[in-house]
């Protein structure tokens, strides 16, 4: 895949090249409905992707430490 060209492609094909990768080790947060701007409102659905890298469990205790990061940052 092309750096250069990342925009060309779709959110799908971005996140399946990702998660093809041995050497991927995280957790891949998108919004559903292909979000166009930065801010909305309203319920927005995300939805979550990991590869065989990290269990279950491992994706979900990563996503808790970064949450708490961001949390303590503001």
């Amino acid at each position: 895949m092309n750096t250069d060209q990342l925009e060309l492609f779709a959110t799908r094909d971005l996140i399946d090249e990702l998660l093809r990768r041995t050497t991927f080790q995280g957790v891949i947060i998108h919004a559903l409905d292909g979000a166009k701007n930065r801010h909305w409102t309203g319920e927005r659905m995300f939805a979550v992707h990991h590869n065989a890298n990290l269990e279950t469990e491992e994706a979900s205790r990563l996503l808790d430490v970064v949450s708490q990061y961001i949390a303590n940052r503001t």
